[in-house]
């Protein structure tokens, strides 16, 4: 029977755990960790692709979300405007009844015919131009009124301002 003898530990190179290999190399290699490594690699993974899923169906949804608030806020908006361009042209037709009753109700003769004739025709004026143009055709003539006069409009605007504060003011 021939009996080994181990050799001699003097490098340390040949004791176990020492040498070239630092200690996490020489555990990724001894036998079963390699596959608990490539586990956890492989779950590791996993969860990093769920993850992205997660956050791209989040996004979607946040999308869509959005997408549908921009939609129905977009509709009440033309809705809202929709029902101020008919509170405009309500006013509008008001304004031409009360010009109609001011005619029939207006003296026959005199000053005060004259007068109530002026305001009747200016009412009248006014409710056809509201039904007629409406807030846009207000806004449109408004924007050209201080593109013509840029200076009266600054001061008008100026003086309403200190006019309003004023009056908020205690």
């Amino acid at each position: 029977m021939a009996t080994t003898t181990n050799p001699p530990m003097n490098k340390i190179e040949d004791r176990p755990g020492m040498g070239p290999y630092s200690s996490t190399e020489a555990k990724t290699k001894t036998p079963g960790e390699g596959s608990v490594a490539e586990k956890a690699r492989d779950l590791a993974s996993s969860v990093t692709e769920k993850a992205r899923e997660a956050v791209s169906t989040a996004t979607d949804k946040a999308r869509d979300t959005a997408s549908t608030v921009a939609g129905k806020a977009s509709e009440m908006g033309a809705s809202v405007g929709h029902s101020a361009e008919e509170a405009t042209a309500a006013v509008g037709c008001g304004m031409k009844s009360l010009a109609g009753s001011i005619r029939e109700h207006a003296p026959q003769s005199g000053m005060l015919r004259t007068a109530s004739t002026n305001v009747a025709e200016s009412l009248e004026s006014g409710g056809r131009y509201l039904q007629e143009e409406g807030l846009r055709g207000i806004g449109e003539d408004l924007t050209n009124l201080v593109r013509r006069n840029p200076v009266p409009a600054l001061l008008l605007a100026l003086g309403a301002g200190y006019l309003f504060a004023r009056a908020t003011r205690s």
